[in-house]
Order: structure tokens, then C-alpha cells, then sequence
């Protein structure tokens, strides 16, 4: 009879528990809705990571935007220009400057389907952005693949295009198709063709820059200059 009570008191609390977030629209649906650093589980339990999630409003239709930043260059504070392993499980601070880590990237955009934006300023203080209708990265084994839909809108332009299709490449991991290694022209790491027509994880520099360094968006500022911030951020997409 004591066994039956306990049943009957505990079995509604397990119903009720609230799953882990995997990202930042489901920190958002748990009802924290503030910008902010949050932990979030994409692997589950064990696999707490910290992010920047953007809950602004996006300026059109006043929604949140609930998205799960990926990287943030903002002020020079972080070295980007690091080896696989550390683009493989993420650097920085997801209250500065950080790279969330291709596995965990790989992790969330097979568990849904995402779109990315890509926001940048250069320094004068004009802001622009990217915007893709998909983004996901493939598991280690097929190097990280960056695979990207479509270019929807922003003033940014296009400048992923020559990327989308690429394996990740670090100083000690060349995967693009250049005869020499990208990451060691361009001094960070990404998913370099030969070579790229973006570099957002170069080395940082204020304002002008030679072609082969700074943060770079091409149909931006071109790539004689860096750019001040840069943040991809992704959101699942709208069913």
C-alpha cells in the first residue's frame, strides 16, 4: 500500500519535468527571453555547453529572434588562430569573443534544421547582414562540411558562396583546395576554398589590412578592410 502512494506522488513531478534546451529557442520557450549567456545540452545531459543567446527583436515584425550564437568577433580579445582540436570543441568566452565548436555545431544542425545570419559593422558604424536559408555542418568524418542554402536577403551580401561545400581547415589540418594551406595564409581557421571571399576568423585588425589578414566579408568592405564585429548566429527554421 506505501509503495502505491509513493508511485502515485512521484509519477506526476517525472511528467511535468521540463526537458534540457538544446539551443536558444528552447531556452526562449522555457521563458527566459533576455540576451544573455545560457547553458545549453545539444548531446543531452552530459554535454552542457555555454552560448550567447540573441533574443532581440528582429526590427520587421517585432518577434524575438531566439538565436544560438556560433562565433562573435567583436574586440580582438580571443586569438582565433588556432589549432583543430580547439575549432573542434570551441574557444573564447560566450560573454566575448568565441567559437562554439564544429561537434557542437555538427550536433545542433542534425537535430533540426537551421538558418543562419551573419551581422557585422565595420568602423565607421555602419551594420549590415547575411542572411541563409540553411546551414549545417557535417560530422568529423567528412571534415566538417559546410553545407548552406540558399542567399536570402542583406546588405552584406553574398560572400559564403565560395564556401559552401568546403571541409574545415586549421594550420594543422589542411581540407581546402588550395595547393598551399588557407589557414596558415589567412592565419585563422574556416571552411577556405583557395582561398575564401570570407574570413571571419582572422587575424583582427582595426580598419585597413592586407588582403591575407584581418576579418574579412568581401561584398562588404572588400578585403583591404577588417571588419569591427562579426557574429554568425543560427535559428531553426520556421515550420
Amino acid at each position: 500500500m506505501m509503495l502505491s502512494i509513493l508511485l502515485v506522488v512521484l509519477l506526476p513531478l517525472a511528467v511535468h519535468q521540463s526537458p534540457l534546451p538544446t539551443d536558444c529557442s528552447d531556452v526562449y520557450r522555457s521563458g527566459s527571453g533576455l540576451d544573455g549567456v545560457y547553458t545549453i545540452y545539444p548531446a543531452g545531459p552530459t554535454s552542457p555547453v555555454q552560448v550567447y543567446c540573441d533574443m532581440s527583436k528582429d526590427g520587421i515584425d517585432n518577434s524575438a529572434e531566439k538565436w544560438t550564437v556560433i562565433q562573435r568577433r567583436q574586440d580582438g580579445t580571443v586569438n582565433f588562430y588556432m589549432k583543430w582540436n580547439h575549432y573542434k570543441t570551441g574557444f573564447g568566452s560566450a560573454a566575448g569573443e568565441y567559437w562554439l565548436g564544429l561537434e557542437t555545431m555538427h550536433l545542433l544542425t542534425q537535430a533540426k534544421t537551421y538558418e543562419l545570419r551573419v551581422d557585422m559593422e565595420d568602423f565607421e558604424g555602419q551594420k549590415v547582414f547575411a542572411q541563409y536559408s540553411s546551414f549545417s555542418v557535417a560530422p568529423e568524418a567528412e571534415g566538417y562540411m559546410l553545407n548552406l542554402g540558399s542567399f536570402i536577403k542583406g546588405a552584406a551580401g553574398d560572400s559564403l558562396k565560395l564556401h559552401n561545400g568546403q571541409k574545415f581547415t586549421t594550420t594543422d589540418k589542411d581540407q581546402d583546395t588550395h595547393n598551399a594551406n588557407c589557414a596558415r595564409l589567412a592565419f585563422g581557421g574556416f571552411w577556405y576554398a583557395a582561398c575564401f571571399s570570407a574570413n571571419p576568423n582572422g587575424v583582427y585588425t582595426w580598419g585597413p589590412s592586407p588582403p591575407t589578414a584581418g576579418v574579412h566579408w568581401s561584398t562588404f568592405k572588400g578585403l583591404e578592410n577588417s571588419l569591427k564585429t562579426i557574429i554568425m548566429k543560427i535559428r531553426p527554421v520556421a515550420a
